[in-house]
């Protein structure tokens, strides 16, 4: 038996009419909840879930989670949990589903936890995880070493584009949040491989459909989030891991071996992105323990 797509399947043209007609939201509104309804559905899909009636409260939780390693913004999923919300309302309203699984997902604050924090044995581990003899192992290596190298949310590094990357000056060109343009150095191991990506894996994927993106797929179109997502889960779970890897976790590792290693926090604060330092201050608690080792082996009255 053939399945619906997935418009009919989870109701999204209904949905929309509810949003705009019955409850009388904004254009705006309108498109951004349906687009947050079509994520779970796309989400769904790739977990064999056929419908809305199919999904658990479990099933958002981890979903939520996904997004957030994604790298989605805390108040962008606030609105991901508002949409889902108020989706379930009107499906329970139609008797399309007969419970709402969302009543008891938690809307995210502020999302102070980070995640864990890779040693630097276990990123060496990481690294050398791909099997470098298979190009697109190749690609995800160089995907590995630049995330690391440069601390970049996962929706700038599959944006970066080849004119964004000054292989002689070792720095990257970044836009951030809003478009703001940053600079961030790399050293020589990323330089590397990312220089033999490029010239050797990376034209032999670029079927004329790559916009110019560094990250490219095997379809020969640029990487996305989701895929950049997965490349780093599974080799993570190739490196034998135990801990939970995401690009964030890179991020978050990158920024606290900086200031363990002595970094000033307003040039790490400048790599990151952050426009605001107190958002960069969340790192230092990580390294706490190491600061007092630190204190106790150098300074004279400890």
């Amino acid at each position: 038996m053939e399945r619906p797509p997935l418009s009919a399947a989870f109701r999204l043209e209904q949905f929309r009419d509810y949003l705009a007609l019955e409850a009388g939201n904004s254009p705006h509104t309108v498109e951004n909840y349906l687009r947050d309804v079509e994520r779970l559905a796309e989400y769904g899909a790739s977990k064999r879930i056929r419908g809305p009636a199919d999904v658990t409260a479990a099933q958002l939780r981890e979903f939520i989670y996904f997004l957030k390693d994604l790298g989605l913004a805390a108040t962008t999923i606030r609105r991901q949990v508002s949409a889902l919300r108020t989706y379930f309302k009107f499906l329970v309203g139609e008797g399309t589903v007969t419970r709402d699984p969302s009543e008891r997902i938690e809307s995210p604050k502020r999302w102070r936890t980070l995640p864990a924090v890779l040693t630097v044995p276990e990123i060496q581990q990481l690294l050398a995880a791909p099997n470098t003899d298979e190009p697109l192992a190749i690609r995800d290596r160089a995907l590995l070493e630049f995330a690391y190298a440069t601390g970049v949310r996962v929706s700038e590094l599959v944006a970066i584009t080849l004119q964004d990357i000054s292989f002689g000056e070792r720095i990257v060109r970044v836009f951030g949040k809003g478009g703001k343009e940053r600079l961030i150095p790399f050293g020589k191991p990323a330089l590397g491989i990312v220089s033999m990506y490029a010239r050797e894996t990376r034209p032999t994927l670029d079927r004329g459909k790559s916009k110019g993106v560094l990250f490219l797929n095997a379809r020969g179109t640029p990487l996305s989030r989701v895929g950049a997502w997965g490349i780093i889960k599974a080799t993570a779970r190739r490196a034998g891991l135990t801990k939970r890897v995401t690009p964030h976790t890179l991020r978050h590792t990158f920024a606290t071996h900086l200031l363990e290693g002595g970094a000033d926090l307003r040039a790490v604060q400048e790599m990151l992105g952050h426009a605001d330092l107190s958002t960069t201050q969340l790192y230092t608690h990580i390294d706490r323990d190491y600061l007092r080792t630190v204190h106790k082996s150098y300074h004279p009255r400890a």
